[in-house]
């Protein structure tokens, strides 16, 4: 019997096109993208988060200025930022809208979203539209790693060699010994510690899996007395020397190569995904979750 490919299936599949585009793009938005010096701070729910974490944590590393990421619900926006950088695939999401909306005056308000009617786009001074990125599924893969492709690119990252790889993994079938384990860790270091987190996130959503992320460092720290032989432990990016001799007298499969953290990243979705149909879940409508949260006056 043929199974169908899901939306997300779909939507991961052309991230590497995307990614391109973005690339291709990100000078013209040089205008409107924080400029270097400039105080940051970036907000989201979710996979925005994870973006959010992964952009600010590579504009410090590229010496471009402060910048501090936020969840939206929990943002501090009164410590005299010039921009405040909303991230929202829908423009819809509540606490980014409420964030945004009470931000100080003072501050330029610039947002990343896929659809520039949204309401997000009434409390914003410069907008970004991803509109080729945007997607049916609740489970997102295209549109933040777009968002972030077009960010990082904005602060001199090449990813032309991330495209490449994708689109080199994209033709090759999935690993199945890293499917349906129960339990995964994605570890990162720098900006990748924001990639991990999304790696985790998309096991949690589209799997219901059991997935941790931290800081590459911080494993030794406790989290490892929970690997077992039956664990993945994933490296985003380089591992810090020393790291997977500790880790492997746990026995876990240890994933450590030399990809580039946006191809890497596909690379899990794509397990997320298969760890979904062998679980025999909709990878596309994930248990309790919908695509964007909006909540009603008294809950927020």
């Amino acid at each position: 019997m043929t199974v169908l490919r899901s939306h997300v299936e779909e939507e991961l599949a052309s991230q590497p096109d995307c990614w391109a585009r973005a690339a291709d793009a990100a000078s013209g938005y040089a205008d409107v993208l924080p400029a270097a010096g400039e105080r940051v701070a970036v907000i989201g729910c979710g996979t925005s988060l994870h973006v959010a974490a992964a952009y600010a944590a590579a504009r410090e590393e590229a010496g471009a200025g402060l910048t501090d990421a936020f969840p939206a619900s929990e943002a501090r926006l009164d410590r005299g930022y010039d921009v405040i950088l909303a991230l929202s695939r829908s423009g819809t999401t509540t606490e980014v809208i409420d964030s945004l909306s009470g931000a100080p005056a003072g501050a330029r308000r610039l947002t990343i979203t896929a659809d520039e009617r949204a309401p997000l786009g009434a409390h914003t001074n410069d907008q970004i539209v991803l509109d080729y990125a945007d997607e049916h599924a609740v489970v997102q893969t295209r549109f933040a790693t777009t968002s972030l492709a077009l960010l990082v690119t904005s602060l001199g990252i090449d990813i032309g060699l991330a495209v490449k790889q994708a689109r080199d993994l994209l033709g090759e079938e999935v690993d199945n010994s890293l499917v349906d384990r129960p339990h995964y860790v994605f570890l990162g270091r720098g900006w990748t510690v924001g990639v991990a987190a999304e790696a985790a996130l998309k096991v949690r959503e589209a799997a219901a899996a059991w997935s941790e992320t931290y800081p590459a460092m911080e494993y030794r720290h406790g989290p490892l007395s929970a690997a077992t032989d039956r664990s993945v432990v994933w490296f985003i990016g380089e591992p810090p020397a020393g790291l997977i001799t500790d880790i492997s007298i746990s026995g876990a499969t240890i994933v450590a190569d030399t990809l580039e953290p946006l191809a890497d990243l596909v690379r899990a979705q794509r397990i997320a995904v298969a760890t979904a149909r062998a679980r025999g879940l909709d990878p596309d409508r994930p248990r309790y979750l919908s695509r964007s949260v909006v909540l009603e006056p008294g809950q927020h």
